[in-house]
């Protein structure tokens, strides 16, 4: 397996990105894709990413490369992903695969995201087994573990970077990381207290520009 990063945003995104207009409804594809296509795709996400990793490559195989969402709509995804329950990746797997071709596209998403890795997974367990007493073998499990948090990293920021666009989604952000990282509180109080107070600052906000 190989651990791949998404190439950084032309200038025209970051321009985008930065921009206080609101963003544009989601046009969907010209070409729709089939299920078959997003099993292959997931499939591929699944096989070639480690850890967090994988939703930066979601992000550059669904909108960079194939250009199926916009990125608002991809981070729009992402941080539903987050605050529901389960595995981040997979929940993202399947909004995704749900806005592209609806149920199937739901269900193939999910299958081809968990299974081919689950396959891999349980060949190589018995192979970890016979070699598990190697030094090396941990050297470079630890290698990957890192480049996983840094493929992390870089979606954080990137999503961090177009959520912030103001003083108050600014400060959620920061009460948010504070309440998790710095006090431990439970992530369920964390996102049930804060969640609707930013839900409802950005509701006003839109409403409030729509007046005008």
């Amino acid at each position: 397996m190989s651990i791949r990063s998404a190439p950084p945003l032309p200038d025209a995104s970051r321009a985008t990105l930065s921009s206080s207009t609101p963003t544009p409804p989601h046009t969907p594809p010209a070409v729709p894709p089939t299920a078959r296509e997003l099993f292959k795709v997931f499939a591929l996400i699944g096989l070639t990413s480690f850890g967090g990793g994988l939703s930066g490559w979601m992000m550059r195989e669904i909108v960079q490369r194939r250009g199926w969402l916009t990125e608002a709509d991809f981070l729009s995804g992402l941080a539903l992903a987050q605050a529901f329950p389960g595995v981040n990746v997979v929940n993202l797997a399947i909004w995704l695969g749900f806005r592209l071709k609806g149920g199937q596209g739901a269900l193939a998403a999910s299958l081809g995201l968990v299974l081919p890795p689950m396959a891999v997974v349980l060949v190589l367990a018995g192979v970890f087994a016979q070699v598990t007493h190697i030094h090396a073998v941990h050297v470079a499990l630890a290698g990957i573990a890192a480049a996983a948090v840094g493929l992390s990293l870089q979606t954080g920021l990137r999503a961090a970077r177009r959520a912030a666009r103001g003083m108050l989604p600014l400060l959620f952000m920061v009460a948010t990381f504070v309440a998790i990282f710095a006090l431990r509180l439970p992530l369920l109080w964390v996102v049930g207290a804060l969640a609707p107070l930013s839900i409802g600052t950005a509701y006003l906000q839109l409403r409030g520009k729509a007046a005008r």
